[in-house]
């Protein structure tokens, strides 16, 4: 199979960070989303099932088809939305259920019509290079804040990044992670975790709909995800330099969404923070075959979705600091590129800075977040400075 032959430790190395990073920064806040909602612990399982298996096989099967490293996550912004409706509202398990399908269904109707595409195609490459630079120089920042807390690891972490990258560049990451791991579990820093080996089982909920929670839930869910996660997702794709069917991996997480709802799988979406990882160079030396981190990233979130119990407890028992630091080391190359093809064209510079910079303040207005409103002040600033701008 072609897979195994394209495929290689930095590959596999990449795809795992992207999972470790993905789901360590996030799942506390679909724990919480789904302690709002009063879930019992075995529905709360079937939510790691349902989005395990959701985006493991959306990742999995669009790659080894493409040839091309879709990413797809579950929606962090959309979490904390179900979390603050359901306390607000008080909305059960079913009525969020009905949430999560018309919000679903709302995705795939986006898909299916393509006016998302065509939004995406009307914006300017230095503003999403820029969108995207915004979104992930937090996490950059992140990664050395960390030293605040861990000096020796984040130190150790660094220098072993700039080694590598000098001796041995394709393993970069994947030599930092180790001795990252192996440093804090010399100190005694993993947490221990009770580890229980057993099969995931899925809970059916059949879904309630209502005016109530499709307005109060469903509606946001829906405007989050597609302005604050499939936005900046669109932007690393095409700030990596590939030509994906958008159209068609939006329909996608939408119509897999639809499918798993019931299950608990609230948001499926493209992914920009684990995108990066696996989209750029670190992942693979040949950008044809990055495709392969991105497939071994869906295959390890399938075992999530399989072991869900002790996939979580072995993620989470990593300090905090390491994740921050390996997320910032893996994604300064990528950071870089987006800079760079940001301020690159003169006369987009200035729009593309003002994106820059909005996006990465994290400021949220009227509920909808920091990368929407970068890229409506930097195409405002843009417009305001070219029309009819007479040619020089």
């Amino acid at each position: 199979m072609r897979f195994f032959k394209d495929t290689n430790l930095s590959a596999v190395t990449a795809g795992f960070v992207a999972v470790l990073v993905g789901f360590t920064s996030s799942v506390a806040i679909v724990f919480q989303a789904a302690q709002a909602l009063h879930a019992t612990p075995e529905q709360t399982t079937s939510w790691m099932w349902a989005l395990g298996l959701g985006m493991g096989l959306c990742t999995l099967l669009p790659s080894l088809w493409l040839r091309q490293p879709v990413m797809i996550a579950w929606s962090t912004p959309g979490a904390a939305v179900i979390a603050t409706a359901a306390i607000a509202g008080g909305f059960s398990m079913a009525e969020a259920v009905g949430a999560f399908m018309v919000s679903a269904a709302l995705i795939a109707l986006c898909g299916l019509t393509g006016w998302f595409e065509k939004v995406m195609d009307r914006i300017p490459m230095a503003i999403a290079a820029a969108l995207l630079a915004g979104v992930l120089a937090r996490f950059g920042l992140n990664g050395f804040v960390a030293a605040q807390s861990a000096l020796p690891l984040v130190l150790l972490m660094l220098a072993v990044y700039l080694l590598a990258r000098r001796w041995l560049p394709r393993y970069a990451v994947v030599l930092t992670l180790l001795s990252a791991i192996v440093f804090v579990a010399a100190r005694g820093e993993v947490a221990s975790a009770s580890i229980v080996f057993s099969l995931a089982k899925p809970v059916f909920v059949a879904p309630q709909f209502s005016w109530a929670a499709t307005v109060g839930m469903a509606l946001p869910l829906f405007v989050v995800t597609m302005a604050s996660q499939n936005l900046p997702g669109v932007a690393a794709i095409r700030a990596a330099g590939y030509d994906m069917p958008i159209s068609k991996l939006i329909t996608i997480s939408g119509l897999a969404t639809l499918v798993l709802a019931p299950f608990g799988g609230f948001a499926l979406c493209l992914s920009s923070i684990t995108a990066a990882i696996c989209m750029g160079p670190e992942a693979h030396a040949d950008k044809a075959k990055r495709y392969t981190a991105a497939a071994a990233c869906g295959i390890f979130y399938v075992l999530i979705g399989i072991f869900g119990a002790a996939i979580t407890g072995l993620l989470t028992a990593f300090p905090r600091e390491l994740i921050a630091a390996i997320a910032g080391l893996a994604l300064l190359g990528t950071i870089g590129n987006a800079l760079s093809g940001a301020l690159h064209d003169i006369q987009h510079r200035e729009a593309a800075t003002i994106t820059f910079l909005v996006t990465l303040s994290g400021v949220v207005i009227a509920g909808v977040g920091s990368a929407f409103w970068g890229v409506v002040a930097g195409t405002l600033a843009l417009f305001v400075q070219q029309y009819r701008r007479p040619a020089v």
